[in-house]
């Protein structure tokens, strides 16, 4: 796949795997990516899944020809402009701080700059929030981004596919992310009736 790029910001939320396994699978399906990681998302990396700085990412991830890498405080880089062309955007995981950052309105650093282009081009936001439980804070500040026009997407797992493995979890996660982004993959299964009744079956 090719086209317009996916911007693609990974905050300080637990959840690092989450986002390891989105930008290999962006990656392999050949989707342009433009890649912004904030200094709390590159500790979570290093705390949850041993991967040590943005080398390590590029390792963990495949093949980077198409990723373009911005620096997180820089407002003014491309994905700050309302002018640059992008499919949508998603932040995994995103952090309850970057996310009431967004429903503010406030741009302090370039994922939530870029989160606030995403927003008034209507373009898709898609914000995978990892918390438990949610504070009515937390719940007002999503409410107010889904009237927005934004995508909250929780990382959490459901188990009708019985998931063998804790990637099995993962991917059901980045399944639902890549479907809303419009990005054709083979991970985790589908939903599908047929004799017998409902049951999960394996992706296209």
């Amino acid at each position: 796949m090719s086209g317009k790029p996916v911007v693609f910001g990974i905050t300080g939320a637990s959840g690092a795997p989450y986002a390891v396994r989105l930008l290999r699978a962006l990656n392999d399906s050949g989707t342009p990516v433009r890649l912004i990681v904030s200094g709390y998302g590159l500790r979570l990396l290093a705390e949850e899944t041993e991967i040590e700085g943005l080398e390590g990412l590029k390792a963990a991830t495949g093949d980077w020809s198409r990723v373009e890498l911005y620096d997180s405080l820089d407002r003014g880089a491309t994905p700050a402009s309302g002018s640059a062309p992008s499919r949508g955007m998603v932040v995994c995981p995103c952090s309850m701080g970057t996310l009431a950052s967004i429903a503010a309105g406030t741009s302090r650093n370039l994922v939530e700059r870029a989160a606030d282009v995403a927003l008034k081009e209507r373009r898709t936001l898609i914000l995978v929030p990892r918390e438990t439980p949610f504070s009515l804070i937390h719940l007002e500040n999503m409410t107010r981004l889904t009237r927005a026009g934004a995508t909250i997407l929780p990382a959490a797992p459901g188990f009708y596919h019985r998931p063998r493995t804790i990637a099995d979890l993962v991917d059901f996660v980045v399944a639902r992310v890549l479907d809303h982004l419009e990005v054709e993959h083979t991970l985790g299964r589908r939903w599908r009736s047929g004799e017998g009744g409902d049951r999960p079956v394996a992706g296209d």
